[in-house]
């Protein structure tokens, strides 16, 4: 995932603001804060003694820019932390750089004669695998049983009448049919390496095949299963 900088937006009164802008207004307020102060010291320091300043509001005046000086310490702690995640989530992210993962999605990569789909029926059924190019046409098909648990579905690239198609990204479709007739669905992961990482994108996106991935998309890493056909 080269790092770029992050935009945090910081809602203020209906509008949004970017980080140049929400430190340029800290700054203002900063500045502010600290013309009160003067002010109120050189008033006090030279009040009229018969005619004394209203101390009451002057307090009141302090404790509310005292309040907006927290907050913009605050604010200023949780863009500090936004920044710390985001470089932390850069950092996992690069690690999984060279690994095998498991993540959800249809489209796998034809590699080398081979490919590989992961999935997990709930029940026993027939299904048929249906695998598709990038155009949509049907490559190869086949029909088997299947039993609950996790599985791989694995490819070797060569359609049905022993064709070998070229490598790249190939999609899996599977239709089921339960023992009451029913339809069961079946949904499907892909399985393979991490090619690269885009560290300008927010969350930062895996490369799989071609394809890009999440961190939240990732279920498992060198998940070892079953395989089928």
């Amino acid at each position: 995932m080269t790092i770029s900088t992050v935009s945090t937006q910081t809602s203020t009164g209906g509008s949004t603001l970017s980080n140049n802008d929400q430190v340029n207004l800290n700054t203002q307020i900063a500045g502010n804060f600290n013309a009160f102060l003067q002010l109120l010291t050189t008033q006090l320091q030279n009040q009229n003694p018969l005619d004394p300043l209203d101390t009451n509001q002057f307090t009141q005046q302090l404790v509310q820019f005292a309040s907006v000086e927290q907050q913009i310490n605050m604010n200023t702690q949780l863009q500090t932390l936004v920044s710390l995640q985001q470089t932390a989530q850069n950092s996992q992210a690069l690690d999984f750089v060279g690994k095998t993962v498991t993540v959800k999605g249809a489209t796998a990569p034809l590699t080398n004669g081979k490919a590989q789909w992961t999935f997990n029926p709930s029940s026993p059924a027939t299904a048929t695998f249906t695998v598709t190019d990038q155009t949509g046409q049907t490559i190869f098909t086949q029909t088997g049983t299947v039993q609950p648990g996790t599985q791989n579905f694995n490819w070797n690239g060569q359609d049905n009448a022993g064709h070998q198609w070229a490598d790249g990204n190939y999609t899996l479709t599977i239709s089921a049919t339960g023992a009451n007739g029913q339809s069961v669905a079946i949904p499907s992961t892909v399985t393979g390496v991490v090619n690269s990482v885009d560290l300008t994108q927010s969350p930062p996106l895996l490369s799989i095949g071609g394809q890009t991935y999440t961190l939240n998309q990732i279920l498992s890493v060198q998940q070892s299963s079953s395989s089928f056909f």
